[in-house]
């Protein structure tokens, strides 16, 4: 196997009373070591965030899907299978994995591993974020003669006017306010890691035994110009060059400038980038971008984040991180070199010469 063959990146990121990846509420978990619950957004959801931008940026839309539904016996519809075309000829499709099984083994499998693993974005320590919770409201009583009430009874016949003056009558209460209480937010310091397999990034396995795609869809790459190779996988088809070099930028833009879009966000939040670390280990990216307790006179744990460019990878600071970790290093075109790092590192690799 050649050298270099992962490029390892964790960004850190400043989130400020938001919501994502919405379960009751703001999605958590309790941490057991500091005995607190702490906010965070799953990797499906920043795999998702990312795809969205790396599509735009190619401006291509994403790969069909198809999902089937089953009528049983006594008519009530089952949902069935989610199958994807399974081509790498998608941009989608070759970044972001497969897996396609017919219904009763009827076909043979098709699974594809995505080259991008991707964590959730959790707190850069449980002490460095928090889940404050708020009470809002829907409210539209200051229009009261735009906006409707209806008010039924336990048969579910509609209530008049006078009937709905006896019901309120001694109560303090608008049917034009809905209470929504304690509604949780995400606030504080956030990280989230990817790994780029550069062995599975742009090439797929001709391996028929436990298959990736099709035969049929292995003709089409060879035709489409596909290169045979061997990687540590078996045989391989990898995509051109001159098509894998329009798509390195994009790739490495989405990575770094992705930004929550799904429906499981709101309450907007520029979630704006602090810092990222670069490298061939993970354990530095994880050195690089940490956090450290620290003692304090009133014996409550605190952690204060770090900054470390000695640890062994490439850090890329922004203005804005110096708003929230002591840092003398921050530059304003900061994302903009990390990007070109990631190219340049995807550039390096020998796609068509693997072993």
């Amino acid at each position: 196997m050649i050298k270099d063959s992962f490029i390892y990146l964790r960004g850190l990121r400043h989130v400020d009373f938001t919501v994502f990846c919405v379960s009751d509420g703001q999605k958590n978990y309790f941490d057991p070591q500091f005995n607190r619950s702490v906010p965070y957004s799953s990797g499906q959801q920043v795999k998702r965030s990312i795809m969205d931008a790396f599509l735009s940026l190619i401006h291509a839309e994403p790969s069909p899907t198809t999902f089937y539904f089953d009528v049983d016996r006594k008519g009530a519809l089952k949902e069935g299978e989610v199958m994807s075309l399974c081509n790498p000829m998608y941009a989608d499709q070759l970044i972001g994995g497969w897996m396609k099984s017919g219904k009763g083994g009827t076909e043979k499998t098709l699974k594809r591993r995505s080259p991008l693993s991707i964590s959730a974005m959790t707190p850069l320590h449980p002490l460095l974020a928090s889940l404050p919770k708020e009470n809002i409201s829907f409210d539209r009583s200051d229009r009261p003669n735009v906006h409707k009430v209806i008010v039924r009874d336990p048969d579910g016949n509609q209530l008049d006017d006078e009937q709905i003056s006896k019901l309120l009558n001694g109560q303090d209460r608008s049917l034009l306010r809905k209470w929504i209480p304690d509604n949780s937010r995400a606030t504080g310091l956030f990280v989230y890691d990817v790994a780029v397999d550069l062995r599975r990034l742009f090439s797929v396995s001709e391996n028929q035994i436990e298959p990736e795609v099709s035969q049929e869809t292995l003709e089409d790459l060879k035709k489409s110009g596909w290169v045979l190779g061997k990687s540590v996988f078996g045989n391989v088809l990898t995509m051109p060059k001159v098509q894998r070099e329009k798509l390195m930028p994009a790739i490495a833009d989405a990575l770094i400038e992705w930004q929550i879009t799904s429906n499981q966000a709101r309450t907007y939040s520029p979630m704006e980038t602090l810092a990222i670390a670069i490298s061939d280990n993970a354990n530095a990216i994880a050195a690089a971008i940490r956090a450290k307790l620290i003692d304090d006179a009133d014996d409550k744990p605190k952690a204060k984040p770090i900054i470390d460019k000695n640890a062994g990878a490439d850090l890329f600071i922004t203005l804005p991180c110096a708003g929230y970790v002591v840092t003398e290093d921050e530059q304003s075109d900061a994302l903009e070199r990390a990007k070109q790092e990631l190219v340049d590192k995807m550039m390096a690799f020998d796609y068509e010469n693997q072993l």
